[in-house]
């Protein structure tokens, strides 16, 4: 299986899909959420966005789906590109999909040995290597910190640059070795899985690109289109929220001369949706999801 999609009914239903309408999947990875949006359509259509080589694999063969090779960042560019006018809602499953986990030589996971690479598209100049190989003490500290919320991530910096400097680090035992000493007994997968997750956020430039995508929403989507975003940490989620609420990265509400919000959206659900315990259960990954949804006003 490439991917298990989480929350896929509760994505699916807040999307409020029109079958003659227009939509985005802008992480198309295993098309476990675009084959879903097919399924609601009639003369509608769904173009899909992923910048892994690999997703290419799974395109749907419909006259009715368009597949665009890119990151995000770039979707309302290409929206406008191939479409003419707004559309009816977007979808963003911000998850790395379990094929990139377990797919060894990607260097996404802990649990496997492989080049420390961690791109989400090959094209990418800059690898975790890179990262873990040429970064300062301080650069290095912030990603770990900011990005991993790893405690003592001065530390961690510091095990890091000692290890470098006899050779380099180029493989992800070569990084667990680095750090084993700074793990806590009982809790070493936990935060070995934090310094990867930061590693992995500085190298494909996550929260830019999803700053980026945000902000374009309430240009692409028409009066009431839908947001839907999962998101999987909580600095995503917070960028999500600031912007499903405010409509900017600040979270910094506007107001009119009237005193009136000048939010693009009207939230759906003001708490996130969160999965079940059978679906965690069933799908570990799940754990840590929150689903915002909310309408272009």
């Amino acid at each position: 299986m490439y991917h298990i999609p989480v929350l896929l009914n509760e994505c699916i239903e807040g999307l409020n899909i029109n079958p003659e309408g227009t939509y985005a999947d802008v992480t198309f990875g295993g098309g476990g959420h675009s084959r879903a949006i097919m399924e609601r359509l009639s003369t509608g259509h769904l173009y899909a966005f992923d910048q892994d080589e690999d997703a290419a694999k799974n395109v749907i063969d419909d006259e009715r789906f368009t597949f665009i090779p890119q990151n995000f960042s770039y979707f309302k560019n290409f929206i406008q590109l191939y479409h003419n006018g707004k559309i009816d809602g977007v979808i963003a499953d911000l998850g790395v999909s379990s094929h990139q986990f377990d797919t060894p030589e990607k260097g996404f996971s802990t649990r496997f040995d492989g080049k420390l690479d961690m791109r989400m598209s090959q094209s990418n100049p800059v690898d975790a290597a890179t990262v873990v190989n040429t970064y300062d003490h301080a650069a290095l500290t912030k990603v770990l910190s900011l990005y991993g919320e790893v405690q003592n991530a001065h530390l961690v910096a510091s095990d890091i640059i000692m290890a470098r400097e006899s050779s380099p680090i180029e493989t992800t035992n070569q990084l667990k070795e680095a750090v084993q000493s700074r793990l806590p007994h009982g809790r070493e997968n936990k935060v070995l899985a934090q310094i990867f997750q930061a590693l992995r956020i500085e190298v494909n430039q996550e929260m830019d690109a999803l700053e980026r995508f945000l902000s374009q929403c309430a240009d692409v989507l028409k009066p009431g289109g839908r947001l839907v975003v999962l998101s999987y940490h909580s600095l995503e989620d917070r960028l999500v929220k600031n912007f499903t609420k405010t409509g900017n990265a600040e979270g910094i509400e506007e107001k009119d001369f009237f005193g009136n919000a000048l939010t693009p959206y009207i939230i759906i659900n003001r708490k996130p949706i969160v999965p079940s315990g059978e679906e965690i259960a069933n799908n570990s990954r799940a754990r840590s999801a929150k689903l915002r949804i909310a309408e272009r006003k």
